[in-house]
């Protein structure tokens, strides 16, 4: 009898965040493409690992987590938004939020199922959809980068299991606001369509704005996994940390699968965190670093001929580049890292019908002041 060779996501190749960034080292470039800070995480937060592992802390933690970090992440959660998560029954630590993301859906998404998502979408969605047999509908942002909540809910279907949502918004930059929530409950409301709401960046929202979480509105609360990052806040992407939050049911579907595609996430880690999260100022003071980084960057740029997008959130800015370059957003990224030596991410592989003619890129400015004056200057004479 004979077996086909072929695996899963024939369609997929390797994730294009791997492919510039083995780009900007074969070339020696500066790499903004992968989001990742080239700046050292807190001494302390360092220490406090050093000392759980010195402690004996190195074996396998409990599957939802340590009970300590889980009530840290609860009590952190009641002090932002006023709301109560029981850190028993729902919260749960997860190897980073890409992996939270999957077991979410693996957890809920049948063959057949549709998942809405909106285009440019982080990547790991649409396979992750697709590998537990449901469909991925894609809609997209209008051309302003921002949530067109009339084509979502044109897309709702009797077949539509979840909608996934994300803010602030990887790659655009951009954030869902309080009436975005607000009309994403109302086209939900009376369907049994979950949420999915990747909320990683939630600490990188810029002017004053706060943060629209979904935990902030009951009716989205209820049904509603939320998903965030330890790695993006504390600048320790390397560590895959994460936790997740829903309703005490939906906990239960997700730390089925949980615990056979991981069980537990690093034990002296999160007894790390947990001791580090008992200082709020650890979490608050990040907003207005990354807007300084932000604002460094933008002015740079106005030496260039590119031309940024508004970015109120995460740490990604998005930049037209239709004045310099008529070229497919891949090849101009690839040019540009050969020949001016900065790498970039380009918006098109973030699509799964990328808008004709659309010449946008992705910066990351979590990078080290001298790191982005160099780009700067490298990218002001392209």
């Amino acid at each position: 009898m004979a077996y086909s060779r072929s695996g899963k996501l024939p369609h997929v190749g390797t994730t294009i965040f791997a492919v510039m960034s083995r780009l900007a080292q074969e070339c020696g470039a500066i790499n903004l493409s992968q989001g990742f800070p080239d700046f050292p995480v807190d001494e302390q937060l360092i220490a406090l690992a050093g000392q759980a592992m010195r402690a004996g802390h190195n074996q396998y933690a409990p599957m939802p987590g340590v009970p300590a970090l889980r009530e840290a992440i609860a009590t952190k959660v009641h002090r932002l938004y006023a709301v109560e998560y029981d850190p028993d029954t729902e919260v749960t630590v997860t190897a980073g939020a890409t992996q939270a993301i999957f077991t979410a859906i693996g957890a809920v998404v049948h063959p057949g199922d549709e998942v809405i998502i909106v285009d440019p979408a982080y990547d790991c969605y649409s396979p992750s959809v697709e590998l537990s047999g449901g469909r991925p509908v894609h809609v997209r942002l209008g051309s302003d980068m921002k949530f067109d909540a009339d084509a979502v809910e044109a897309a709702i279907t009797p077949r539509t299991r979840m909608l996934m949502i994300n803010t602030p918004h990887n790659p655009a930059g951009t954030i869902l606001r309080d009436a975005d929530l607000r009309r994403i409950a109302g086209m939900l409301r009376g369907t049994d369509i979950l949420l999915l709401s990747d909320e990683v960046y939630e600490h990188l929202v810029f002017d004053g704005e706060p943060h629209a979480s979904a935990i902030r509105y009951p009716e989205l609360r209820e049904r509603a996994f939320v998903v965030f990052s330890f790695g993006k806040v504390f600048h320790a992407t390397g560590w895959k940390m994460g936790y997740m939050l829903a309703p005490k049911e939906l906990t239960a579907a997700f730390r089925k699968v949980h615990q056979f595609n991981v069980f537990s996430a690093n034990t002296p880690v999160q007894h790390a965190l947990a001791a580090y999260l008992g200082d709020p100022g650890h979490y608050e003071s990040v907003a207005s670093f990354y807007q300084t980084k932000r604002d460094r960057f933008a002015e740079g740029m106005k030496g260039s001929r590119f031309r940024l997008l508004p970015c109120e959130g995460s740490y990604f800015q998005t930049a037209d580049y239709s004045a310099i370059s008529d070229e497919a957003d891949m090849d101009f990224a690839q040019r540009m890292t050969r020949e001016h030596g900065v790498a970039t991410i380009p918006l098109s592989p973030f699509y799964k019908d990328p808008p004709p003619g659309q010449r946008l890129l992705r910066f990351c400015f979590a990078k080290r002041d001298a790191t982005l004056d160099a780009a700067i200057e490298k990218l002001c004479v392209i």
